[in-house]
């Protein structure tokens, strides 16, 4: 329910940007209540049952792995957040159409990635987290891409440097969006596996 909410706010918080809509922007920043508190009460409940139950095990990485999930899951909402305040900044700006332009494929391709890797969780399915985590590679490539366009931009437009910096700032926290959906990867290897796969390679992880 809590990774449905936040792909519920960054699918929100992209649309704002793309269609400059100040409204619902402002719902996204409205709505992140919901996410914090889901944080709390998860965390709340973990708490409980290490303290309860003292898992051992597969249950005791269970917990963890919600644990963190959960805080990666907060954050993630934070980029959502941080993304639909810069569509309020940049809401009526003339000539910025283009720059929504270029940060949609970047946008979709993470939304990709945040949806993946909460399906690999919900399935425990180590198979597709190793198929989510492969695409953080296209990701930076696309982010690396992006931030030399809109370098090129404001070369060739200095009165656009304002409007530019704020899409940069948007698709900088749609990149770490990407890391994070990476990290719950991590952590539903760890589940199945019992293996910690944190700063490793993705060619290094075992199929399935």
């Amino acid at each position: 329910a809590m990774g449905g909410v936040v792909e519920q706010q960054l699918q929100d918080a992209m649309a704002s940007l793309e269609n400059q809509d100040a409204r619902l922007a402002a719902s996204v920043v409205e709505n992140d209540f919901r996410v914090n508190a889901m944080e709390v009460a998860i965390d709340e409940e973990c708490n409980l049952v290490l303290a309860r139950r003292q898992p051992a095990a597969r249950d005791l990485r269970l917990v963890v792995a919600v644990i963190k999930t959960i805080t990666d899951l907060e954050r993630i909402g934070d980029e959502a957040e941080r993304i639909a305040r810069m569509a309020s900044r940049l809401a009526g700006e003339e000539g910025v159409t283009r720059l929504f332009t270029q940060i949609h494929n970047l946008g979709q391709h993470v939304r990709g990635m945040l949806h993946g890797a909460l399906d690999a969780f919900a399935h425990l399915d180590t198979g597709k987290a190793v198929e989510v985590w492969s695409e953080d590679r296209l990701v930076d490539r696309e982010y690396e891409s992006l931030m030399r366009e809109l370098m090129t931009y404001m070369m060739e437009d200095p009165s656009s440097i304002p409007c530019v910096l704020q899409a940069m700032f948007a698709a900088r926290a749609i990149e770490r969006i990407g890391d994070r959906a990476v990290n719950i990867c991590e952590y539903v290897i760890y589940l199945v596996k019992g293996k910690d796969v944190r700063h490793t390679r993705v060619d290094q992880q075992p199929e399935g």
